[in-house]
């Protein structure tokens, strides 16, 4: 077994502090990767909560990680020693049901496996995440990474980038249509950088005037205030797509009035509470309500290949891991531009 390094929870009541714990040796098919750096995403601060149930502890978070690779198993054919190489939100899935087949991992029917607070297909092993110096992850579900880009805003593409990437290849947005990103954070800055490089009119839905600058500096063409009734009329029944990166409460009836006949309002935040919608705010304009969940592996290899040719990472802020708390904190309150990045070398 490989002697690991990371930070962890030992229930939902403690914090993360360091703790030490056991990969498995390098198989066949596995490679090895130091991790260099990780993102912090909002959904590690929901799981070591507990906040959406079945929590498996101890846990070690981190699912956007990135790092070189230090060894490889005697089958694989991808990579090599001394590669850069990332691994996102999954390490595994059944690969042999209908949607695996697809490259749509993240749906197998089968139950796919996190990369962390999650169980090994052999239904029994929990995964640790990249709060941590070193990984060990089947070839098939590491990623090649560019030395074009700066690796460390390199690390939220493979959840945040994918997240925002994977509906707006999936809807074919693009040249000729308006969407409306609703929030501008870690998501929703990637949304923007993707959608003005498609081609689309893109606009801000934000509640914080402050923003508008970000905005504007991130490639958005307008931008509206959320709690500005004026402003919100302006853009009655206006667009085409609702790309909806909140992850708070909020009103969706309010933002399916503005979509256009056939408009799509798509969720990536995931809130703590349900939504309340009332038919009318569909039936009225034949307007859909949907939903995406990150990408497989096959697409989010191609948006990190994307990005290396247009030079598109995250807006990123360095920290150190003993700060990952008061990270967490600021990422609550919105005060982050747009994405802690852990730099894993201080562990």
């Amino acid at each position: 077994m490989i002697q690991t390094k990371g930070y962890a929870v030992q229930d939902k009541k403690t914090d993360l502090a360091p703790w030490s714990f056991e990969r498995r040796e390098v198989g066949p098919h596995d490679v090895q990767f130091d991790i260099q750096f990780c993102g912090v995403c909002h959904s590690d601060l929901h799981q070591i909560k507990d906040d959406w149930g079945g929590s498996i502890f101890p846990m070690v978070p981190g699912h956007e990680i990135v790092g070189k690779v230090v060894k490889v198993g005697s089958h694989v054919k991808k990579f090599k020693v001394g590669d850069l190489a990332g691994t996102g939100c999954l390490v595994d899935s059944c690969r042999k049901c209908e949607n695996c087949k697809e490259g749509l991992e993240q749906f197998c029917s089968n139950g796919s496996t996190g990369t962390y607070n999650a169980l090994e297909q052999d239904g029994k092993t929990p995964t640790y995440g990249g709060y941590s110096n070193t990984i060990v992850v089947h070839e098939d579900f590491v990623l090649h990474i560019s030395d074009k880009l700066d690796l460390a805003a390199v690390a939220p593409l493979l959840c945040a980038g994918i997240t925002t990437y994977s509906p707006l290849r999936h809807w074919k947005v693009g040249k000729g249509h308006k969407l409306a990103v609703l929030g501008l954070g870690g998501l929703g800055h990637m949304a923007v950088k993707f959608g003005v490089a498609f081609g689309a009119e893109v606009t801000v839905l934000s509640t914080s005037p402050e923003k508008e600058a970000d905005a504007k500096k991130l490639g958005a063409h307008k931008f509206i205030v959320t709690k500005d009734a004026e402003q919100l009329k302006s853009v009655t029944g206006y667009f085409d797509f609702i790309l909806d990166t909140v992850s708070a409460p909020h009103d969706l009836n309010l933002y399916l009035s503005l979509l256009r006949v056939n408009g799509v309002h798509i969720c990536v935040g995931v809130p703590p509470t349900p939504y309340e919608i009332h038919a009318f705010s569909l039936i009225g304009g034949r307007k859909s309500l949907a939903g995406s969940l990150i990408g497989g592996l096959p697409e989010t290899q191609e948006m990190l290949d994307y990005c290396a040719e247009h030079d598109i990472v995250s807006d990123i802020e360095m920290i150190d891991i003993k700060n990952v708390h008061e990270a967490y904190d600021r990422m609550i309150k919105g005060d982050v531009r747009y994405r802690f990045v852990i730099d894993m070398a201080t562990l």
